[in-house]
């Protein structure tokens, strides 16, 4: 079988080595005589499993045990509405920096959470570039944070405007919480600089229907007491992520990818990998730059979501044909933005990117 390259904004492109072992253990997991899809997630294999994941992601961000790794159902969107259930007091505010649609949403569900949940509660936009259709982070000047807020919210990358915050932001002693759907674990970071980060695993380390969300203890036990016991941060740190039936199949493969990250250099060769990736693909914007246009502002460039236009949408339709035809998948840009974009995650390979360096250079020699 002949593979395809997989530049789709996610569900994404998953480590093949990962992919043949679940191939290989499907049917009998480790000589069990059963998959880990009828597996009870009460077993001890699966509980052996949930925890090695929460050893292997603390351990790739250097977090020790002040921290836990919650694995959740729902996506970023329903962190959206727990974030503030949790930490958004009645009467408190919460500062939210805008850089793009996802930041929006995640502001607006919490400005919700406060109308409807917690008595005058709000929330205050502390910096945001819509008006510049998101083609930059804000700088921090820009950044005019509330003096006590509740916390500070972040998107760490935005995939439909190909941006990413080079530096996180100075917040002080505010509890910084960030998004992290579409970078998480793609680069080396200071994971203690933040309260609590979430991400849906789908983009970089596995597959769809697992939300991956790390916490500070100490931030646990401030938890509301008054929200469904479901949607309370404590509940699963309490019961190891198994309060109820958890994503099985899902932390599993979450699990064997963590793995791979390890084996590849942790987040130093990952980040290091990806870098080198997404530059030769800009390499070839620029050096086309009459043919091709990014989006996004040089120093605010994703090195996961690269996003660029040509001279019409005719061409585009084109590119996007020609591209599929020559065996790569979901380079059409977001509808918001048009264009191309190329999703360059954890898991796409060197090879694949060459390969379309090497297509965008014979498409602006054909057609320029």
């Amino acid at each position: 079988m002949s593979r395809i390259y997989n530049f789709n904004p996610g569900p994404a492109t998953l480590p093949l080595p990962v992919l043949e072992r679940v191939q290989q253990e499907l049917l009998d997991y480790q000589g069990r005589g059963i998959s880990v899809l009828e597996m009870s997630h009460r077993s001890k294999e699966y509980e052996a499993m949930n925890q090695e994941a929460e050893t292997r992601i603390k351990h790739l961000l250097g977090l020790g045990d002040d921290y836990r790794a919650l694995f959740l159902q729902g996506g970023a969107s329903t962190q959206f509405a727990t974030v503030p259930m949790n930490f958004l007091p009645p009467g408190g505010v919460a500062d939210y920096i805008l850089t793009g649609s996802w930041s929006e949403k995640a502001q607006k569900e919490a400005q919700n959470v406060g109308k409807q949940l917690q008595p005058g509660a709000t929330t205050h936009v502390a910096a945001g570039t819509r008006e510049e259709q998101y083609r930059r982070i804000p700088r921090a000047d820009e950044i005019k944070l509330s003096e006590q807020p509740a916390y500070v919210h972040i998107t760490t990358n935005n995939t439909i405007y190909g941006t990413q915050w080079p530096e996180l932001p100075d917040v002080g002693n505010r509890p910084l919480i960030a998004d992290m759907s579409s970078d998480i674990l793609s680069r080396p970071m200071d994971a203690r600089k933040f309260a609590l980060f979430y991400a849906g695993a789908q983009k970089n380390i596995g597959p769809a229907g697992v939300t991956v969300v790390v916490i500070r203890q100490n931030w646990l036990e401030q938890t509301a007491t008054t929200i469904p016991t479901i949607l309370n941060y404590a509940t699963h740190a309490k019961n190891n992520s198994l309060y109820n039936t958890p994503p099985a199949f899902a932390v599993y493969m979450l699990n064997l990818v963590l793995g791979w990250i390890a084996e590849n250099g942790g987040l130093a060769g990952i980040g290091e990998r990806n870098q080198q990736k997404a530059q030769q693909i800009y390499a070839a914007i620029d050096r086309n730059a009459g043919f091709y246009r990014g989006h996004a502002a040089p120093d605010s460039r994703s090195l996961m979501n690269i996003t660029f236009r040509l001279a019409n949408e005719d061409l585009e339709k084109q590119f996007v044909s020609e591209a599929t035809a020559a065996g790569m998948i979901g380079l059409k840009g977001h509808r918001s933005v048009g264009g191309i974009r190329a999703s360059v995650y954890n898991a796409m390979s060197p090879e694949g990117c060459a390969a379309l360096v090497g297509f965008m250079e014979d498409f602006a020699r054909k057609n320029g």
